[in-house]
């Protein structure tokens, strides 16, 4: 019997001696709770101003809340005398081993939310990237950028790869160049082949003025003077004014007999003196 009672006084003891750990834990749990839900609050205000896409909100709200409230419970636990040492081992090993697991998709993850944050395009835009892979994009994810190509294809991108290959993005331009490289005989006349494309280039109105078309001696081939011809549509009309300017330039100097010649070569029979019959 005495046993016992010593046994219950030396609970009330520690639990006595506990007492103002019990109320400074609970007071911080209430305070860390409240200002958790305050930065909670504050970061998607900030998400809102910046106009952030609401897949990475949602995502990294979740990754802010789970890291603060972890880190809470944690010191919470610890105030009132629970070993915490183990649990953050445990934790920390368990984080190592699925960050090696999924090395891939966490480097597709941190791609995704540079993507987002940067934007260095949106959905809607045509794009192309050194990494390979180029359409309209229709949809981006955390770890996948989904893709559109001409042919109607479904191209899923990944994140990592994209975000640190060189991208290209044709949507963000207002305007476009047309050129062509285009080969006339030696016998054609360089001058009247630069007028005739020029006016054909400026009679069509889908062309800008500014900057003028042009035409320019590329190269003296082999067998072929080689011109230059550049003008600027706006970005939605290029590939119209692209194919039907390459005919009409064809049939305007096939009108005005400036050869596009084939390649050829030339060769030299020489007769040496005793050889002859």
């Amino acid at each position: 019997m005495e046993k016992l009672e010593l046994a219950l006084d030396r609970i009330v003891e520690a639990t006595l001696l506990k007492i103002p750990s019990i109320l400074l834990a609970i007071f911080l749990l209430v305070a860390g709770t409240w200002l958790i839900r305050l930065i909670l609050r504050i970061i998607r205000k900030r998400f809102e101003r910046r106009n952030v896409d609401l897949s990475l909100r949602d995502f990294v709200s979740s990754i802010v809340k789970f890291t603060l409230y972890t880190m809470l419970i944690i010191t919470v636990a610890s105030m009132v005398g629970i070993q915490t040492t183990s649990f953050i081992a445990v934790l920390g090993a368990a984080s190592l081993s699925i960050g090696l697991a999924l090395q891939g998709s966490l480097s597709n993850f941190a791609g995704g939310v540079l993507i987002l944050l940067f934007r260095p395009f949106r959905v809607g835009d045509y794009v192309s990237s050194a990494s390979g892979a180029s359409g309209t994009v229709e949809k981006i994810d955390i770890l996948y950028t989904t893709m559109r190509t001409a042919e109607g294809i479904a191209v899923f991108a990944p994140n990592g790869p994209l975000a640190n290959s060189v991208i290209t993005n044709y949507s963000s331009i207002t305007k476009r160049r047309i050129e062509y490289q285009i080969g006339i005989s030696y016998e054609s006349n360089i001058t009247q082949a630069r007028e005739v494309a020029l006016q054909l280039l400026t009679s069509d109105e889908r062309i800008l003025d500014s900057p003028k078309p042009e035409v320019l001696v590329a190269d003296l081939a082999a067998s072929s003077v080689n011109l230059v011809i550049r003008a600027w549509a706006p970005k939605e009309k290029y590939w119209e004014v692209y194919h039907d300017n390459f005919e009409r330039i064809k049939l305007a100097f096939d009108a005005n007999d400036i050869a596009i010649p084939f390649p050829q070569q030339e060769m030299r029979i020489i007769s040496l003196p005793g050889n002859e019959k």
